[in-house]
């Protein structure tokens, strides 16, 4: 655990624990949710494609998989 001089919490720790925090409380439904959300405000100010991304993932099939490796 990274700890600072005062001996608080790093931001990269506390960033861990509330993601830990977060996946603990909410299921996979809700990450599928945030997803399309996040897709959909994306989609509108973007020019590509559903399917070209980065990865070569399509956001449809990254909801699919739904935080699956």
């Amino acid at each position: 655990m990274a700890r600072n001089d005062d001996n608080k919490m790093s931001r990269e720790e506390a960033g861990r624990m509330g993601g830990e925090a977060t996946s603990r409380a909410h299921d996979r439904d809700f990450y599928q949710e945030i997803g399309e959300k996040g897709g959909e405000a994306r989609g509108g100010s973007n020019n590509r494609s559903q399917s070209d991304d980065r990865d070569g993932m399509s956001r449809e099939e990254a909801g699919r998989k739904g935080g699956r490796s």
